[in-house]
């Protein structure tokens, strides 16, 4: 069922952006100890950015598809 992979990457996407969130957030609480500080800060939060985005493109996909879904119950009823 194409709505069902849909949903699957979506929320797979989802599960990817947090994950790329919460080790970029773990660089940024780790800064301190880097010997170039501002180096790893800026790639990190370029990565938590990232991930981000990744969570909000991914809640977009569910969020249509989940419309796309109401609108064929809507047809067939």
């Amino acid at each position: 069922m194409v709505i069902g992979s849909v949903l699957n990457n979506g929320v797979a996407g989802i599960q990817k952006g947090l994950g790329q969130m919460n080790q970029a957030s773990a660089r940024v609480a780790q800064v301190g100890t880097a010997n170039d500080p501002a180096a790893d800060l800026t790639e990190s939060v370029v990565s938590l950015l990232q991930g981000k985005l990744q969570v909000q493109a991914s809640a977009k996909v569910l969020a249509t598809a989940s419309d796309t879904i109401g609108s064929i119950i809507d047809i067939k009823v």
